[in-house]
């Protein structure tokens, strides 16, 4: 190849052909957001259970396909039963990743409006959203009993708002995903990748512990514990393929403490097993996880112990 006669690559004209964005998932509770994300980057990052505000952080998924990097952002639900400081902390969560975000993925059950969702829906027809593209995401279309009325129920739904485009589908279908993928690329601005082609998420891994601990606890207390508990990691530690982790789950009272432990301690242990097995898929890596119950009456309405625990 006579490399005096090639042209130079044109690095703008490359860089020009990337897409990146910022893309919102926001709903209210229990409506399959965490699922959606995780089905979207391909990868679990973002923790799930039956339990209303199992997701408590702002959780930064990455997809990159093709020319395309998606950058998720997974919002807590928008909380109106409490008036916990806690609940307000997480819509506050949920407001400030609006502001800065290209392309909204409003999560509904397909069929179904209520009005947690109409409130989540105001959220997106304030001023300062005007002009951004909202996508509504018809979730759970298996669940719908009859998929002939889908179609009247989005005509409802259109005259709710100016939606961009409406995406019936099942978070659990590979073959939606790729289609919402699809869909979503050409709302993404043209410009540089902000991570690299295989970053998954901007989280760290002492972050990932806490949350897979937190989701066996919810998953393994079911009903029986308030969802005013949290998990706080004491000490981190990674030597080569090994990581020594001790954290305590925090609870409000000591019936609380007694559900989390159970009888003898077996539930404790469970809720350990199954989160360091769920760890050491996650980073394929060997975990050693200590966990301890601490009562902190009152935390979960205290400034002060949310700072220290981690919400913002």
């Amino acid at each position: 190849m006579n490399t005096d006669t090639d042209p130079a690559p044109d690095t703008e004209s490359e860089l020009s052909a990337q897409r990146c964005g910022l893309v919102a998932i926001v709903g209210r509770p229990n409506v399959g957001k965490s699922t959606l994300l995780n089905a979207l980057v391909g990868q679990k990052i973002s923790i799930t259970s039956n339990k209303a505000q199992t997701t408590r952080h702002r959780i930064t998924g990455i997809r990159t396909v093709g020319e395309a990097q998606f950058v998720f952002v997974d919002t807590p639900g928008f909380q109106d039963k409490h008036a916990t400081a806690l609940n307000r902390t997480l819509n506050r969560t949920v407001l400030s990743s609006l502001g800065d975000v290209d392309v909204v993925l409003f999560v509904v059950e397909a069929g179904r409006f209520g009005l947690p969702d109409a409130k989540v829906l105001s959220l997106l027809q304030a001023e300062s959203m005007q002009g951004k593209p909202v996508l509504l995401i018809a979730n759970k279309l298996d669940a719908l009993a009859r998929r002939q009325d889908v179609l009247p129920w989005l005509k409802q739904m259109q005259e709710r708002h100016a939606f961009a485009e409406f995406v019936p589908m099942q978070a659990t279908r590979a073959a939606d995903i790729e289609r919402l993928l699809g869909i979503v690329q050409p709302y993404l601005p043209e410009q540089p990748w902000f991570y690299e082609e295989d970053a998954l998420t901007d989280r760290s891994e002492r972050f990932m512990a806490a949350e897979m601990i937190r989701e066996k606890l919810f998953r393994l207390t079911g009903d029986e514990l308030p969802y005013s508990c949290t998990v706080v990691i004491d000490k981190f530690q990674e030597e080569g393929a090994l990581r020594r982790i001790a954290a305590t789950i925090v609870v409000e009272r000591d019936a609380h403490k007694g559900m989390v432990i159970g009888d003898g301690g077996e539930r404790l242990k469970r809720i350990g097993s199954e989160a360091r097995q769920e760890l050491e898929r996650l980073w394929d890596a060997k975990v050693f996880l200590e966990l301890w119950v601490k009562v902190r009456s009152g935390w979960a309405d205290d400034e002060a112990h949310l700072r220290s625990y981690g919400y913002e």
